[in-house]
């Protein structure tokens, strides 16, 4: 294997350590992938995790945040474009860029999914443990306006990692969005409570009006209130439909590179854990934030592993 000039492989390696401290879920399916494409994975999340980090610094302002993400998009696309750069995430996100041949396109869409609430929030928004009941909350009327949501904040992310993880048939585009829609909808049901402390309210408007729940009411369960029928009936539609998406990473697997499947295998089976555990729960989402276990995301990584040796015995790595 040629090995990457010095400084690259140290830039590689302040990816991998950002990705091993902060991607949580992630990360378990990055240790399922060839050395190249783990590389270039946690090259493109250390990426998209500064863009996060920028947009949500609620030590500034929104103004200044969109500047702050303007200018260090400015300063990516001048690395990108060939001029020395001293950010190690810089210098690994152009090596993986031109050896996987991403898109500029498709990070400059994952860094506007980083940024689209900022151009959702309203200037009277409360701050952390203010009372949200004075305003009005930023929402989505419909599933399809939801939907462009996922698409700029997840899908993005599935249609970079699957050109790291190597495809052939088209068709794994579409179904590699749709799967990232899957893992935006777990997210959106599992932080229920802390987006409507933040006055957002992601179930779209007509969901709620279709089950007759007010915006106020999910806010309302932090402090432990039962849920009714009516909203856990919301919430059984919003998981059911999540349901539906995540048969589109079933399909997606067979579709990608056999040294990689192991690993995109791990990521589908955490988040539909995830999902499993709120629907266990009865949706109770509010009491507590709801989470994967670390030891079953392990078991979960073990036989993903074994299914890595699996696909060597059969030759197809």
């Amino acid at each position: 294997m040629k090995q990457n000039p010095p400084q690259v492989a140290e830039a590689y390696r302040v990816c991998r350590e950002i990705a091993r401290r902060e991607a949580k879920n992630f990360y378990y399916a990055f240790v399922a992938l060839p050395e190249a494409k783990r590389n270039a994975i946690c090259a493109v999340y250390a990426f998209m995790r500064h863009a996060d980090d920028l947009s949500d610094d609620e030590a500034k302002t929104i103004a200044q945040r969109r500047e702050d993400l303007s200018a260090w998009l400015d300063a990516w696309h001048r690395a990108a474009a060939g001029e020395a750069a001293a950010d190690p995430v810089f210098i690994a996100l152009a090596d993986a860029q031109k050896r996987f041949d991403i898109s500029s396109d498709l990070l400059d869409q994952l860094v506007h999914g980083t940024s689209m609430d900022l151009y959702r929030e309203r200037s009277g928004n409360p701050a952390i443990g203010e009372s949200v009941a004075p305003f009005t909350y930023d929402t989505y009327t419909t599933f399809a306006e939801l939907y462009q949501y996922c698409y700029y904040v997840a899908s993005v992310v599935g249609l970079v990692c699957i050109h790291i993880f190597g495809y052939t048939d088209r068709r794994a585009e579409k179904l590699a969005e749709e799967t990232g829609i899957a893992f935006q909808l777990t997210n959106i049901l599992r932080d229920i409570r802390e987006d409507a402390e933040r006055g957002r309210i992601y179930l779209p408007l007509e969901d709620l009006e279709r089950f007759g729940v007010g915006a106020d009411e999910l806010a309302a369960l932090k402090s432990g209130r039962h849920l009714t029928l009516n909203q856990r009936e919301l919430l059984e539609h919003e998981a059911n439909r999540t349901e539906q998406y995540y048969r589109s990473g079933e399909a997606l697997l067979p579709l990608i590179s056999a040294d990689a499947r192991p690993a995109l295998w791990v990521l589908i089976s955490i988040y539909h854990a995830l999902l499993c555990r709120i629907e266990e729960r009865g949706f109770d989402v509010f009491s507590e934030r709801v989470s994967v276990p670390t030891l079953f995301k392990l078991w979960i990584l073990l036989r993903g592993i074994v299914r890595i040796f699996f696909n060597r015995l059969r030759g197809r790595s």
